[in-house]
C-alpha cells in the first residue's frame, strides 16, 4: 500500500502519527535549544507574590529582573503554578501549550467552515503538526507564554452558534488576563449597535446577537476586575491608576520582537518615541481595521464567503498593529490568517492568491525578524540599516497587506450597501457523513 493510499484509507491515524512526530520533534528541538521559558517563571513568581501578599508590581523575577505587566486577575490565575518545581513547571507549560495548539487548529478550521469532505480530526491534527513550527508559536513555547490560550478563548466565543448563552464570556476573561483582546469587545459592540438599528428600522426588533455577546464579554471582564479588586485591592488600584499607562514597562518599544506600528516606526525613525507619527498611523489603521471587521461581521456569507473569518482575523490584526507592545509571539493569529488565505486561494483558484498565501506562510516560519542584530542592553535596533529595518518589520508589513486585502474584498462584496439586517450565521458544519469531530472547542 502506497503512502497516498494509506492516507486516503486512514486519514485520522496518519494525521495523528504525523502530529505526534511533529510535536515530539518540536519538543526535542526546544530542549536542544535550551529554551528558558522565562515568562512562565515570571507567571510563577506572580503567583508566589499573590500567595505571600507582597507588592505585585514591585516584584522582579528571574535573573533578568522582569516585572509583572498583566492585570492582577492574571496573577490570581497563576497561583496554582507555585506548587510545581521548575522542571515540572516547564514540562507542564510545554504540554499545555501543545494542547492549546490543537485547540487553536480546531477553532481556526471551524472559523473558516472547513473541512467539508474530510474527517475534522485529521485536518485538526495535520494543521497543528505544521503550524507549531511557525515563529510566533515557537516563541510562545520558548518563553512559556499564554498567547495560544488567549486566542483560543476569543475564537471559542466567535465560533459559537448564535444565541449561545456563554458566547462572549471567553473574550471578557481574556481581556481580564491581557487587555489587548478588549478590541474584540469594541468590535462586537459596534457590530451589534449597527445591526440592532438596522433590525429596528426593518421592524425586526432591537435584539442583536452581536450586542448580546458584547454585553456578556463586558460583564465577564467586569467580573475579573471586581474579583481582583476584592482579593487584591492595593494591587488593583495601582494597576488601573498607574501600571496600565506605563507602556514602556514590558521592554524597549524599538526591540526587534516588537512587531507592530510603534516598533516599526521606532526603528525607522531611530527614536524610541515616534510621537505623532505613531498616533496618526495607529488611528488610521485602527479605524480601517475596525470598520473592515465590523462590515465583514455584518455581511452575508453569500456576498462575502468566510465573512466571520475575515472579521475575526481583521480585528485581531488591528489589535496587534495598534497596541504599543505586540511581541512576535503575540502573532499566533498567523494560524487562522494563513488558513483563511489558503481557503480563499482554493475558492478563487488564483495563482496570485496562492503565491501570496505561500509567501505569508513562509515569512511567518522564516524567523526573519531575528536575523538583524538585536540587543536590549545596547539598543542596537535604534541604529538599523534599511535592509535590517525591512527584516524586523515583516509582521507589520504582513498586517498592513492583510488589512488592505480584507478591506478590499469586504467593501467590494458589499459595494451595493449592507442591505437588509444580517441574520445570525453559525459556522458552517462539514457536510460529509464520515466526519470525525475533534471536540466542541
Amino acid at each position: 500500500m502506497t503512502a497516498t493510499q494509506m492516507i486516503a484509507r486512514r486519514p485520522v491515524l496518519c494525521a495523528a502519527v504525523f502530529c505526534l512526530l511533529s510535536f515530539t520533534g518540536f519538543w526535542a528541538a526546544q530542549r536542544a535549544a535550551q529554551v528558558s521559558m522565562v515568562d512562565l517563571l515570571v507567571y510563577q513568581a506572580e503567583g508566589w507574590t499573590v500567595r505571600n501578599a507582597a507588592d505585585l508590581y514591585d516584584m522582579r523575577a528571574t535573573v533578568h529582573h522582569l516585572p509583572n505587566t498583566y492585570p492582577p486577575f492574571a496573577a490570581m490565575l497563576f497561583t496554582p503554578l507555585t506548587v510545581m518545581g521548575t522542571g515540572v513547571l516547564r514540562t507542564f507549560g510545554t504540554a499545555a501549550n501543545l494542547a492549546l495548539m490543537v485547540a487553536l487548529a480546531h477553532l481556526s478550521l471551524r472559523l473558516v467552515g472547513r473541512p467539508r469532505r474530510a474527517p475534522r480530526a485529521a485536518a485538526v491534527l495535520a494543521l497543528a503538526g505544521v503550524a507549531v513550527w511557525c515563529e510566533p508559536v515557537w516563541t510562545t513555547l520558548r518563553y512559556g507564554q499564554i498567547n495560544l490560550g488567549i486566542a483560543v478563548l476569543v475564537l471559542w466565543d466567535l465560533t459559537r452558534r448564535p444565541g449561545h448563552r456563554w458566547a462572549g464570556f471567553g473574550t471578557g476573561v481574556a481581556t481580564g488576563i491581557k487587555l489587548t483582546p478588549g478590541l474584540f469587545v469594541v468590535f462586537l459592540a459596534a457590530a451589534g449597535l449597527i445591526d440592532a438599528v438596522r433590525r429596528l428600522r426593518a421592524g425586526h426588533g432591537f435584539a442583536s446577537d452581536h450586542l448580546r455577546r458584547a454585553g456578556v464579554a463586558t460583564a465577564a471582564f467586569a467580573w475579573t476586575v471586581c474579583l481582583a479588586a476584592l482579593a487584591l485591592p492595593y494591587d488593583s488600584n495601582r494597576f488601573w491608576t498607574e501600571i496600565v499607562f506605563a507602556t514602556d514597562r514590558p521592554g524597549d518599544v524599538e526591540g526587534s520582537g516588537n512587531q507592530n506600528l510603534l516598533g516599526a516606526l521606532a526603528r525607522l525613525l531611530h527614536t524610541p518615541d515616534p510621537g505623532p507619527w505613531w498616533l496618526a498611523a495607529a488611528a488610521l489603521t485602527g479605524c480601517v481595521g475596525l470598520a473592515t471587521a465590523v462590515a465583514a461581521q455584518l455581511a452575508d456569507d453569500r456576498a462575502l464567503p468566510h465573512a466571520r473569518a475575515w472579521a475575526a482575523v481583521s480585528c485581531a490584526v488591528t489589535a496587534l498593529m495598534v497596541s504599543p507592545v505586540s511581541w512576535s509571539h503575540h502573532w499566533v493569529w498567523a494560524v487562522p490568517m494563513v488558513l483563511l488565505l489558503a481557503v480563499e486561494t482554493v475558492r478563487r483558484a488564483s495563482r496570485a492568491w496562492a503565491g501570496w498565501t505561500a509567501l505569508t506562510g513562509l515569512l511567518f516560519c522564516s524567523f526573519m525578524i531575528w536575523y538583524a542584530p538585536h540587543s536590549m542592553k545596547q539598543r542596537v535596533e535604534l541604529h538599523q540599516t534599511p535592509p535590517q529595518m525591512l527584516m524586523t518589520a515583516v509582521y507589520p508589513i504582513i498586517g498592513v497587506a492583510f488589512l488592505a486585502t480584507a478591506a478590499w474584498v469586504t467593501f467590494r462584496a458589499l459595494r451595493g450597501g449592507l442591505g437588509a439586517p444580517a441574520q445570525p450565521v453559525a459556522p458552517r458544519r462539514p457536510e460529509s457523513r464520515t466526519l470525525t469531530r475533534a471536540g466542541s472547542g
